[in-house]
């Protein structure tokens, strides 16, 4: 696979560089990171920019609302905006990683006219309702209830860890609306909605992470109305339309990421040699070792995009593989930052001190390392499930 950059491309990116060069010295400061209507605000006036643009949804498919940009421009898009400095997708993160690409893969003309363009334009925002307190990793477990009621689901039950539930307008939210029965699976079952979040009987309480935000929350659900017109996929089949958004929450979902750490490396580089670190031939090493690591992160990521494109658009089980080695080696990052910060990395202002905190979640969130590492067993290596 050829993974250098065309002529064409390389113009792509001219022009992107352009326009953000012009665009991002008229930002407004950014809000606090714990003020998320602040953020919510901010995230979406960004979005709107790359709207107008002709950036939002830059590869998703045109018939989705997207501008049908190859694998390799969705690439440098990541690349020049994480380099510039650009806003993250922050509250739009569900809307635009998750479920809009779900929606777009599994949806039906009507749904992807309805929700596809006001995510692409930083209209709506939707958060993730998947886990429950006793349905974490084992997410089939789930006890959330939709009972069929004429032309809407009543829906019972609660969701913890729920991803920007405190600004979301929208729901992508798991349910089980058939029994667990004796002779079938519990993964049977399950369907996958799109709940408005202002509907008579849901609670949010938002839940303060170690870090001092409240991204989570807790939602409580009493007899929601939600229409069965909201259902992505058939009934009882939202098992599969759920491995297709967390198909995409590791597949493509952290790739932006991969840039940002990237240049963190760099920032730590001559952070440590402003101070005298740069001394320590181990601590060098250590960042040689994570500069290598990030590189193979980055070539493994081109080959999950183009894979993803030329297969359909949905990632496969690649994805597990990068989330994986990710989540580790983010971590890795940061305890490399808290040795070039020596005393500094008791700071828990400093930016590093908290991106630190954030890491130690990653090899849980989108599917635990545990899960990952079964998942790239029995689905890339073909051995057997564990009894």
């Amino acid at each position: 696979m050829d993974l250098d950059y065309t002529e064409p491309e390389e113009e792509f990116r001219r022009r992107l560089r352009a326009w953000l060069a012009d665009v991002l010295p008229k930002l407004p400061d950014p809000p606090d990171p714990a003020d998320w209507p602040g953020r919510r605000v901010y995230d979406c006036g960004w979005q709107r920019m790359l709207y107008d643009a002709g950036y939002a949804g830059l590869h998703w498919p045109e018939g989705a609302g997207g501008q049908g940009a190859t694998p390799t421009q969705h690439l440098i898009f990541l690349e020049e905006t994480e380099r510039a400095g650009a806003p993250y997708v922050g509250a739009n993160f569900v809307g635009l990683l998750h479920a809009g690409p779900t929606i777009a893969a599994e949806g039906d003309p009507g749904q992807r006219a309805r929700w596809l363009p006001p995510i692409l334009r930083g209209d709506e925002v939707w958060c993730q309702g998947f886990s429950e307190p006793e349905a974490g990793s084992d997410l089939a477990s789930l006890r959330t209830r939709a009972a069929r009621d004429g032309d809407s689901y009543v829906v019972t039950g609660s969701k913890i860890w729920t991803s920007h539930a405190e600004v979301a307008d929208w729901c992508e939210l798991l349910v089980r609306t058939a029994p667990v029965g004796d002779e079938a699976p519990k993964h049977r079952g399950i369907s996958w909605l799109a709940m408005p979040m202002d509907a008579p009987g849901v609670t949010v309480r938002p839940l303060r992470t170690l870090a001092g935000t409240a991204e989570f929350a807790e939602v409580f659900l009493d007899e929601v109305r939600v229409p069965v017109a909201n259902r992505i996929g058939a009934e009882n089949d939202g098992w599969r339309v759920t491995m297709v958004t967390l198909s995409f929450e590791r597949g493509t979902a952290f790739v932006g990421e991969v840039v940002a750490c990237r240049r963190v490396l760099e920032a730590l580089a001559r952070e440590a040699r402003a101070n005298g670190r740069w001394d320590d031939p181990v601590l060098r090493r250590r960042l040689g070792r994570l500069a290598a690591e990030f590189a193979a992160l980055w070539r493994l990521t081109q080959w999950n995009v183009s894979e993803a494109q030329r297969t359909g658009g949905v990632p496969g089980t690649g994805g597990s593989v990068f989330k994986l080695r990710y989540s580790q080696v983010r971590q890795e990052l940061y305890d490399a930052a808290a040795e070039v910060l020596g005393a500094g990395a008791l700071d828990a202002g400093h930016a590093w001190v908290a991106d630190r905190l954030s890491s130690l979640s990653y090899t849980i969130a989108a599917g635990t390392s545990q899960i990952q590492h079964n998942i790239v067993a029995e689905r890339i290596l073909g051995l057997p499930k564990g009894r």
